[in-house]
């Protein structure tokens, strides 16, 4: 008899219900082995996929970053010829985004006080001559009342000559019952801007700016009683600037800024509205011997007085005016008003051919004949005496800006130009100062966001 360390059965000697527990056994080992089996595969799989995608993303990179060394045959050049040959025909060309330029502010060399200031006697240089102004039309086209009137180019071309006469310079009005034409002002501010002799002007239309008030402790107790500071404004900017809390005294201030309410504006472009009392002062202000004229974007940071003495009386100058911190010639003014959409492309085109047909030329700084730094003006900031020769230009360069567009950098070196070369025996003193001096006595902001 066979003895056996572990004892089983023979399957002849089993009984049905070993059998069948056995076969179960054997079976279910068999099953487990299979979804071990399964689970490994499965396990294997996802993370051959996982490496595999993981090597892909890796050499992705690889070839993104170093793709521009890598070179492929055939008539198709590699990535880094394309750029070595670029780089060869645009040496000048930077392949980084280049830095926003910025324009920094000056030093002015300002008087320390204005106490003892005097005023410089009628200098005997400028231009004397009599400038009036046409009020009324008789005869107008289809009646159409116009502000800037309705000026031949007969009648353009004569105001030009500077002389004893009688010209177009907005306020235009149509006889006696028909309405006005524009900027109509109450009468107490009427009288209070005949009184005016020396003046700091702007002005807020449709609620584009807020309220800018100058800085007080710049400015002398002198040219706070004998200054008058006159911010216009429409109704509805007037509205808004009630509702940002600034509401004018029993006297009609807001801080220094005396508010004056304009009615009837004459322009639906509110920006050619801007223009009157930025290039009109002498009109809205007839007792006045200066003026100053600041952008609703800047806020005053010097004293009036010490800017007319330094940029008029000192210079010798009846008018003053920067130059554009960027750009120098009319042509490319014209280029950047197209790009960003100033104003219609059609009448910047016949504004700009209408002076090139006239003699406007580009900008040569090597020029002598050409008395200017540059023919674009940054018109945000304007000192002037009232001259008659500054009137005149003033008057002359507000024409151009209600025949063609608002955009006066547009016209300014044309007008400027043209009343030199017709009045060649009488100088106008114009002094076109640095940017950078602007910068060093106003501080500009933001437009208020619609």
């Amino acid at each position: 008899m066979a003895y056996f360390k572990n004892t089983e059965l023979l399957p002849e000697r089993r009984g049905p219900a070993v059998v069948v527990s056995k076969s179960l056994d054997q079976n279910e080992q068999k099953s487990r082995a299979g979804r071990r089996g399964r689970r490994f595969g499965r396990i294997s799989r996802q993370g051959f996929l996982f490496w595999l995608l993981s090597l892909g993303v890796l050499l992705f990179m690889y070839l993104a970053y170093f793709g521009l060394k890598m070179h492929f045959h055939g008539a198709v050049s590699s990535l880094g010829d394309v750029k070595e040959k670029l780089v060869k025909n645009a040496p000048e060309q930077s392949w980084r985004k280049p830095h926003r330029q910025r324009f920094s502010p000056c030093e002015v060399p300002f008087l320390d006080s204005v106490t003892y200031l005097l005023e410089p006697k009628d200098n005997v240089k400028f231009a004397h001559f009599s400038l009036g102004y046409i009020e009324t039309e008789e005869k107008t086209p289809l009646n159409e009342a116009r502000f800037g009137g309705h000026q031949t180019l007969e009648g353009r071309e004569e105001s030009y000559h500077a002389k004893n006469q009688t010209i177009y310079c907005g306020f235009v009005r149509k006889p006696d019952g028909y309405l006005n034409t524009g900027f109509d002002v109450d009468e107490k501010d009427k009288k209070y801007m005949n009184r005016c002799s020396v003046v700091v002007s702007s002005c807020i239309f449709g609620s584009s700016d807020f309220l800018r008030r100058p800085s007080r402790k710049v400015i002398s107790e002198y040219s706070k009683k004998n200054v008058c500071f006159v911010m216009f404004v429409d109704e509805e900017s007037f509205v808004k600037l009630s509702g940002d809390g600034n509401i004018p005294d029993e006297n009609g201030n807001i801080g220094l800024w005396r508010i004056v309410i304009v009615r009837n504006l004459p322009y639906e472009d509110l920006r050619k509205t801007g223009k009157v009392p930025k290039l009109l002062s002498h009109r809205l202000f007839p007792s006045s011997r200066y003026s100053i004229w600041l952008d609703s974007k800047l806020r005053l940071n010097a004293d009036p007085m010490q800017i007319i003495e330094y940029f008029l009386w000192r210079a010798g100058s009846e008018y003053a005016i920067s130059n554009h911190y960027a750009r120098h010639c009319v042509w490319e003014e014209v280029l950047q008003n197209k790009r960003l959409n100033k104003y219609n492309h059609s009448a910047i085109d016949e504004q700009f051919h209408f002076y090139q047909s006239d003699g406007l030329t580009k900008f040569d700084s090597s020029d002598p004949q050409i008395h200017l730094p540059s023919f674009v003006p940054e018109g945000s900031f304007i000192v002037r005496a009232h001259t008659p020769m500054s009137n005149l230009f003033s008057c002359l360069w507000f024409n151009e800006i209600d025949r063609f567009t608002s955009r006066d950098q547009l016209s300014f070196a044309y007008t400027y130009l043209k009343l030199r070369r017709l009045n060649p025996n009488k100088h106008f003193y114009l002094n076109m100062f640095k940017d950078c001096e602007r910068r060093a006595i106003t501080k500009l902001f933001h437009h208020r966001l619609p």
